[in-house]
């Protein structure tokens, strides 16, 4: 009996040659400004200037403009915080892992996913800096700079500091990752153009020559930073989680939270990285590039990755119960059942069930239907990171300090500042830089000789 197996549907479709996609993807850099990219950039940057109210008040009036208490620390802030960095997993993920692994359908989203990783690590730092209160006086105190105060240095025991080394790190890896991908294209597009844009893309190419030794050192260092770079997809989030894990709060001390939180970025990520394509090939006319199949080989790592969280959502449970410790027990029946338990059920509706509709191929192959879906698994991330930390906080050991957040204008306000910030830098990415990577797509592109003589 002989089994033949089907032919793959190819990465990049509409036949495509090397002279398009050089073409496809610099029009988008070198053409006037589309309607849809105006709309979107009006609208981020009107974001980010409503949301820059609530910042300069919060600078100017200090953090009690938050709805923060004795009882409860941390909430909207470090909620948004720890979202923020979670959105910027898929990046690293889709770059240094799929590198590795030789995914080649990474190669059509790796340079946006890496763009979108850079933004929301800038978003998620500003948080731990604004609750500083008065940063500007002394928010360099988190870095162990010598001085002459004694010497006067970090505590290096605490998380805190771990998260600063460890989110540093990630933001400088990421960076360097991300530029040295983009070079080739800049030398592309510097090829093309004229006048002043000749210049700055010249600038930008750092005189690649495109020789053989060239793109040789470009590979080598492309494996060497992606090997740096996936021990970062583990260690960023558990560190993260150790914020918690390593607290003697009833909920956040487990062990479970680092892989727990490693899968639930990912899951975040992917979803990001879902809505920003889903936008972008179609504000581009990048369908070409960015296909159904692409949709839905993230869509399959939302599945994966969401049935872990929802399988860490269960143990949480079964080891409150198995451990007999009543405060555990009572911190998770809380969360449930309590005065959040809106929060809760929001929570397990978007990330447990809602990521189970993939498994039906046409939901998965669906546009609108995975736009819809990308968007709900965020907002249920959101709760996540709302319900683990709020609804630990506001009740523990002693139900004389129980208490409960509201937030204020102001935290929804800079929430609203990190959106605007997020969104305008991406767009203003997508225009001014090549959104696919011309280089790592035509390596996948049959070449126009291959195809008259076929």
């Amino acid at each position: 009996m002989q089994v033949t197996s089907s032919v793959r549907e190819p990465l990049i479709t509409g036949g495509k040659t090397l002279k398009d996609v050089t073409h496809d993807v610099s029009r988008q850099v070198e053409g006037k400004p589309t309607l849809g990219w105006i709309l979107g950039l009006l609208v981020a940057v009107g974001t980010l200037l409503l949301g820059s109210l609530a910042l300069v008040a919060t600078l100017w009036e200090g953090i009690g403009m938050w709805g923060l208490n004795k009882t409860i620390g941390w909430a909207w802030d470090i909620t948004n915080f720890v979202w923020w960095v979670g959105i910027g997993h898929a990046g690293t993920l889709i770059s240094a892992v799929l590198l590795l692994f030789r995914q080649k359908w990474r190669m059509a989203i790796n340079r946006a996913a890496e763009a979108m990783t850079i933004f929301a690590v800038i978003c998620a730092a500003m948080f731990p800096i604004i609750h500083m209160g008065r940063p500007w006086l002394g928010a360099y105190w988190a870095l162990p700079l010598p001085n002459t105060f004694g010497s006067l240095w970090v505590n290096f025991n605490s998380p805190l500091l771990w998260d600063v080394f460890a989110i540093s790190t990630y933001f400088s890896v990421s960076l360097v990752f991300w530029y040295i991908g983009l070079i080739p294209d800049f030398a592309t597009i510097r090829d093309r153009a004229t006048g002043l844009r000749r210049t700055i893309y010249g600038a930008l190419s750092f005189g690649w020559d495109g020789a053989a030794k060239t793109w040789s050192r470009y590979e080598s260092v492309a494996l060497i930073l992606a090997g740096l770079a996936t021990p970062l997809v583990l260690s960023v989030h558990t560190i993260v989680s150790f914020d918690f894990a390593t607290s003697v709060i009833p909920g956040w001390h487990t062990t479970i939270f680092p892989p727990y939180f490693v899968a639930g970025a990912i899951f975040s990520g992917f979803a990001m990285v879902l809505t920003l394509m889903i936008i972008t090939r179609k504000v581009f006319k990048l369908e070409d590039y960015i296909t159904i199949g692409h949709i839905e080989l993230m869509n399959i790592v939302i599945i994966i990755t969401g049935s872990i969280v929802g399988i860490a959502y269960i143990t949480e449970f079964f080891i409150a119960w198995y451990s007999g410790v009543a405060a555990e027990q009572y911190a998770f029946m809380n969360r449930a059942f309590g005065p959040y338990a809106w929060a809760y059920w929001s929570m397990m509706t978007c990330n447990v069930i809602s990521p189970q509709l993939f498994w039906f191929k046409k939901i998965r192959t669906s546009i609108v239907a995975t736009f819809a879906l990308s968007i709900v698994v965020n907002i249920g991330m959101w709760f996540e990171r709302f319900v683990i930390i709020v609804t630990s906080l506001h009740r523990d050991y002693l139900p004389s300090s129980w208490a409960m957040f509201y937030p204020t204008l102001s935290d929804i306000g800079v929430y609203l500042f990190t959106f605007g910030l997020f969104f305008t830098l991406f767009l203003l990415f997508a225009k001014f830089f090549p959104v696919i990577n011309m280089a790592e797509v035509k390596s996948i592109v049959k070449s126009s000789s291959e195809k008259v003589n076929k």
